[in-house]
């Protein structure tokens, strides 16, 4: 799965530390996500779209 995270985590000045702090995550998960190794369970998704202020469609989507 691909995503607009590391785009979004930018564009809000945060680094990967913070992010991870604020979803109660590693930063390993975030650096995970970030390159599409790994995919978030649903209720991480969703708070991951509740921070961003998006909906879990814009920040994930399917990679060909």
């Amino acid at each position: 799965m691909k995503n607009t995270l590391p785009k979004l985590r930018k564009e809000n000045g945060w680094s990967q530390e913070y992010l991870a702090q604020q979803l109660g995550v590693s930063r390993q998960t975030i650096i995970s996500i970030e390159k599409g190794h790994f995919d978030p369970s649903l209720p991480l998704a969703f708070e991951i779209a509740r921070v961003f202020h998006q909906s879990i469609e814009d920040i994930f989507f399917p990679g060909t």
